[in-house]
């Protein structure tokens, strides 16, 4: 992943709320996918085997998140532990059909919180962070994002 790519995702983290966050985790899981396939594809294997550690950690994240009071979280269960294994089967294997069997599972599971992501109405989870606004100004055949500062603290407040 890229430095763009992180700021990017940085960005939205600090402007999401908790559904939103979720459906972040997903798109962060696929371009980790995404690019252990490019990797694997130039034969780079330490690239390829790091892209697909960060994929796991993120499908760890995922699952830590479950909360089990609920039943969707037993259903969940088992396909991030599946997702998992077939990721360090694609590291010792050292093929990519385990990535896209993954790809595939969280795909679909990626679209159902999207669609769950846009009925949550509740407050982004970073109450102190900048606030970002598009399409103030933009440039030619780009939109330009600026930053407001209505507040020098940022952060923690002690």
């Amino acid at each position: 992943m890229d430095a763009a790519k992180k700021q990017e995702f940085t960005r939205r983290i600090t402007q999401s709320n908790r559904g939103g966050l979720v459906v972040i985790l997903y798109d962060m899981a696929d371009t980790y996918l995404a690019d252990a396939k490019d990797a694997h594809g130039k034969g780079d294997y330490e690239a390829f085997k790091d892209h697909v550690h960060h994929a796991d950690r993120v499908i760890a994240e995922l699952s830590d998140m479950l909360d089990f009071r609920y039943p969707l979280a037993g259903e969940l269960y088992p396909l991030y532990t599946f997702v998992r294994r077939e990721l360090m089967l694609a590291i010792v294997k050292n093929r990519t059909k385990e990535l896209d069997d993954s790809k595939r599972v969280l795909g679909h599971l990626q679209e159902a919180f999207q669609q769950a992501a846009l009925q949550d109405t509740s407050e982004p989870l970073m109450q102190n962070a900048q606030q970002v606004y598009a399409g103030i100004t933009y440039g030619k055949g780009n939109l330009t994002e600026s930053c407001q500062e209505p507040d020098t603290s940022r952060g923690f407040l002690v």
